[in-house]
């Protein structure tokens, strides 16, 4: 009998376990959650932070990424401008020491022909006498597109402004290095269309330049990529 309520009375071993005392592994639990729960508070006030920073300084995303845009219009400007003034100074290299003082070439009939010239007027042999008033003109346009390129944020404006500086670049260098003399240089020119002035690819850099400038003010486009109308 004594052995019967022995065992009635005893509880059962994984219950009052349960009941009356803690696992080992449930207080390092406990204090884990804990630890965790107080390390995610901060980091949700962070977060909170974050969010009042980002709505607090709305326009600084806009103008970061801004600069990076600028930088890269400039460097398509410069690398339009190195292209057209290296190709012009390429071939004139090759039209002086193969061309000049030798027959023309014809490359279309007598309707295009590569026939060396030295101009020392302005492109297309306009204005032979005023040598040095071209020079300081090239020189003043390199000027203006180098000041100009600060604000630059148009890629046809970049191209536009590159294009007219290779071209003066290349006829300034011309100016400068050729005889007679420094600033009176005469403009190597080659080619020789019927019917028409003979001109260089600096000439054609510039004009193209030129008209493609012409064409995005009549589009209202500016070279700080804003778009008015009038």
């Amino acid at each position: 009998m004594a052995e019967a309520e022995r065992i009635i009375g005893t509880p059962d071993t994984p219950d009052a376990a349960g009941s009356g005392q803690e696992r080992p592994g449930e207080h390092t639990a406990s204090g884990e959650r804990a630890d965790s729960e107080v390390t995610r508070a901060p980091a949700g006030g962070s977060g909170t932070d974050a969010a009042a920073a980002g709505a607090s300084g709305t326009d600084r995303p806009e103008a970061t990424p801004g600069r990076p845009r600028g930088r890269r219009r400039i460097a398509v400007l410069f690398a339009v401008a190195a292209f057209a003034y290296a190709l012009d100074l390429v071939s004139k290299l090759i039209v002086v020491a193969k061309l000049e003082h030798h027959p023309p070439i014809e490359i279309v009939g007598d309707w295009l022909k590569f026939e060396a010239i030295r101009n020392a007027g302005a492109a297309f042999g306009f204005g032979e006498a005023f040598t040095v008033i071209f020079t300081v003109i090239a020189a003043s346009v390199i000027v203006v597109i180098a000041r100009l390129a600060r604000k630059l944020y148009s890629l046809p404006w970049a191209i536009a402004l590159g294009l007219l500086l290779g071209g003066a670049l290349g006829n300034l260098t011309d100016r400068i290095f050729r005889a007679p003399g420094v600033f009176e240089g005469a403009v190597v020119d080659f080619i020789a269309p019927k019917h028409f002035a003979v001109f260089n690819l600096a000439d054609s850099a510039i004009v193209c330049g030129g008209i493609l400038i012409v064409l995005l003010s009549f589009k209202g486009l500016d070279p700080d990529g804003t778009v008015h109308k009038d």
